[in-house]
């Protein structure tokens, strides 16, 4: 257990490190580490101790650069979706809305290559938008305990310079995680392994901000954009590798495949489900899944009623390939097994 409490401190430094020059993330960056040591549900009450004391920490060190208007209404906004977030929490897993969010982060995959420009004097969007936006970072961090990056493209196109993002994001941040911990405790997440393992992931983000202090001075406003960008993506493929995992061992998905000399033979298997994925060089893809003796076609029923008698068991499968569907039998006779295409 300690071992593992390290390593949350340990990832939860660099984490939050990288959060200060991209802009935010180490809370979805943190989701997969902290499961390690949590149940998912108690993991966002854990992840909100850790980042109110960041952005309390963020707000200290950056306060003359909070840009109030967009705190104004992205705030308010936010509240009661925070709300419905936490509430769902105890009812739904999460793991499902980190997948979504992991695709969604991974889109911003284009952005990481294309060149970034210095910040122009662009106007401010318009206030529907920020309470738009509010809403939603609201719903998601009561869900998930973290926001981070999602909105992070928000910021970075509202025309903010990197100081104004981190304190700017501070401000917004630290009341939803304030009232989350308060549903938290109502709804019975905040456990004593809650307040351990939230309280090591504060003490990382203070340590994270001292550091983060002395480097953010020497980023350009490009490279700032640069690293928020890539954090995204960096946070969307951790999101979608762990979330997919989760999913695919719920509900009993696995792959495997082997190599021929002609192409490759798999299996896919979903729940209690089989299809069988075959490719040749020579034939291209087909896809054989085993049906009932019931839907399989009438004429080929004919075919296939002098070759089950006295059978011991018999399988049925579908082939599928580009323009054409066949069927295949599989007899169990005395031991010995036999196959006919039909």
């Amino acid at each position: 257990m300690v071992s593992s409490l390290l390593l949350v401190f340990a990832a939860a430094v660099a984490a939050f490190a990288v959060s200060a020059m991209s802009g935010g993330g180490a809370g979805l960056v943190l989701l997969p580490v902290l499961r390690m040591v949590l149940p998912a549900a108690m993991v966002p009450a854990a992840l909100s101790i850790g980042s109110t004391i960041s952005s309390a920490s963020r707000i200290t060190l950056f306060f003359k650069h909070i840009r109030w208007r967009v705190v104004r209404w992205f705030v308010p906004a936010a509240l009661p979706f925070v709300w419905l977030g936490a509430w769902l929490l105890t009812y739904i897993d999460p793991v499902y809305l980190e997948a979504v969010l992991g695709l969604f982060l991974l889109a911003n995959l284009p952005m990481l290559f294309r060149r970034q420009s210095e910040p122009s004097d662009e106007r401010p969007g318009p206030v529907w938008a920020l309470c738009i936006v509010g809403a939603a970072a609201g719903f998601i961090s009561g869900l998930t305990g973290a926001v981070g990056l999602i909105f992070n493209r928000f910021y970075l196109r509202y025309g903010l310079s990197k100081d104004e993002i981190v304190a700017t994001r501070a401000a917004n941040e630290i009341i939803l995680h304030l009232i989350k911990l308060v549903l938290y405790g109502l709804f019975g997440l905040l456990t004593g392994d809650v307040l351990t393992v939230g309280a090591i992931v504060g003490a990382a983000a203070l340590s994270a901000t001292w550091l983060t202090r002395r480097v953010l001075p020497y980023l350009s406003e490009a490279m700032f954009k640069r690293i928020g960008y890539a954090a995204m993506v960096l946070s969307g493929a951790i999101m979608s590798t762990n979330a997919g995992g989760a999913i695919a061992t719920r509900h009993g998905i696995g792959l495997q495949a082997t190599g021929t000399k002609n192409g490759f033979h798999g299996y896919l298997d979903w729940a209690d489900s089989r299809v069988t994925l075959e490719f040749a060089y020579d034939e291209g893809f087909e896809i054989e899944t085993v049906i009932d003796w019931d839907d399989l076609p009438d004429d080929r029923k004919a075919v296939a009623a002098g070759l089950i008698e006295a059978a011991d068991r018999i399988m049925v499968e579908e082939v599928r390939s580009i323009g054409r569907r066949s069927y295949e039998l599989y007899v169990y006779r005395g031991g010995v097994l036999s196959k006919h295409e039909l």
